[in-house]
């Protein structure tokens, strides 16, 4: 099988090919540079193998609830300088940060005191089009065809956490 080399956390990982892990490898090494610079990758899953990333001890010490795959967000990275949280969905067909989604995190988080900021990624501007009506306030969407740019769903301020 092709797969595709991601660098996380200094090490080197393989993802098994496809869109959507196309783009969780442009969010871990085009938009955590940008907009979490200096972070760490708590959690990333491979389409084949689900918990490529999973440091089960980081998690818990911030407060985490460690639950099932699937309620996962693709990517969790955490910014310990500004103790921030972004959970990151990697939509290519399915799964932005709706409001349904939010409400879920928010309370797999319950215990979490980080900062959490909440992200929707997409490959393309297109695909974007498709779920912008489903996205949820205060939320961050960033697309990878445009690295350096991001969408601020909000009124009051830019990227970072929300009381």
């Amino acid at each position: 099988m092709k797969m595709m080399p991601v660098r996380i956390n200094g090490a080197d990982f393989q993802f098994s090919t496809g869109k959507h892990n196309e783009l969780q490898k442009a969010i871990i090494e085009e938009f955590a540079p940008r907009f979490a610079p200096g972070s760490e990758c708590l959690y990333v899953g491979d389409t084949i193998e689900k918990d490529l990333v999973k440091n089960v001890e980081k998690l818990t010490e911030l407060g985490f609830e460690i639950t099932l795959h699937d309620k996962m967000p693709d990517v969790v990275l955490y910014r310990e300088d500004k103790d921030w949280i972004y959970f990151v969905e990697s939509v290519t067909s399915v799964g932005p940060m709706d409001s349904k989604r939010i409400l879920e995190l928010t309370e797999m988080t319950k215990n979490v005191t980080a900062g959490k900021i909440f992200v929707t990624a997409f490959l393309d501007f297109k695909t974007y089009k498709r779920f912008s009506e489903s996205l949820a306030w205060e939320t961050e969407v960033w697309i990878a065809e445009m690295p350096e740019h991001m969408i601020h769903l909000n009124g009051d301020k830019f990227l970072g956490p929300r009381s």
